[in-house]
């Protein structure tokens, strides 16, 4: 894997944790110290600097394989072809496996409900995922049955063609009716665990944001994604002082209205089929603790 870096004078580990997916600090520090890393041929260390305009070699350590087991979960679809399925994930559902989630997320459902028929272009633990939300974030996720389907899916995230609009309830009164956030996104400086509005080893992102309803304290919004990085909306909604309800990690510590985590949901998906070339449009409504959270805002007018 080449990684090129615009930026001087980062600490190697520091730029490597923020250029490679879900890779901390001392992950980067191991691979440093096992010679993993070279520019030019020469292994580095991880006290050494960057370079702007460089091109890092990383090579990174086989994954060992993990069995992924079919699991009988419900699970919500709104659309289904032969080609692809559009969910509508539940609040508190994992979408794909990970350390700590190896039995109960979606991708084990969907090894039971499509059984062969999805893409293997994510590997083993992502099959047929196009594109994730947060566990915690309720509502549609596009599935790819086969790699046809999903790199003429990707490409549409990728040329922003396919159109993810959001509902959200954010902290504080919006004045203005709509607006944008034009802010790059990055790994936290001192939280790996985070993302941040950051000039270092970020890329751009765009939030399109729209007032729905204003409350006592609280205004509902709808948000479309011209751009899909982690966290987006959460990040971004913060950077403007208006951190979505129940984001205990992006805002407000304390939970309010009985939230202990994000009012976000993805409502709405608009995407090219991938075979046919029309243009199809799911919705999907509110979920329940949306709905209620909404009840208790308008109650309080």
């Amino acid at each position: 894997m080449i990684l090129h870096c615009t930026e001087a004078g980062v600490r190697l580990d520091v730029f490597l944790a923020a250029a490679l997916d879900n890779t901390s600090r001392s992950a980067a520090q191991k691979l440093l110290e096992a010679g993993a890393v070279t520019l030019d041929g020469k292994p580095l260390r991880k006290q050494d600097k960057t370079v702007a305009g460089a091109d890092y070699a990383v090579v990174l350590p086989e994954v060992k394989p993990v069995a992924v087991e079919a699991r009988a979960m419900p699970l919500d679809v709104v659309w289904e072809d032969a080609d692809l399925l559009v969910l509508n994930k539940p609040k508190g559902v994992v979408v794909h496996p990970a350390p700590g989630h190896w039995d109960d997320t979606l991708v084990n459902a969907l090894l039971y409900h499509c059984r062969d028929d999805l893409s293997g272009i994510n590997g083993e633990l992502r099959p047929g995922i196009v594109h994730r939300i947060d566990k915690d974030t309720s509502g549609l996720l596009i599935v790819a049955k086969n790699d046809f389907a999903h790199q003429a899916l990707a490409a549409q995230l990728q040329d922003h063609s396919l159109s993810r609009v959001y509902e959200a309830i954010v902290c504080g009164g919006i004045r203005e009716d709509e607006g944008t956030v034009d802010a790059p996104i990055g790994r936290h400086p001192t939280d790996r665990k985070k993302m941040a509005v950051t000039v270092k080893n970020s890329r751009r992102a765009v939030t399109h944001y729209e007032v729905v309803e204003r409350f006592n304290g609280y205004t509902r919004i709808r948000c479309r994604l011209e751009t899909g990085r982690t966290h987006q909306i959460r990040v971004h909604m913060a950077y403007k002082n208006h951190p979505i309800l129940g984001d205990t990690v992006y805002g407000r510590a304390k939970p309010e209205l009985g939230q202990t985590s994000q009012c976000l949901h993805a409502g709405s998906l608009t995407f090219r089929h991938p075979r046919t070339g029309e243009l199809v449009t799911v919705t999907c409504p509110l979920p329940d603790y949306f709905e209620e959270v909404l009840a208790k805002l308008r109650g309080r007018k």
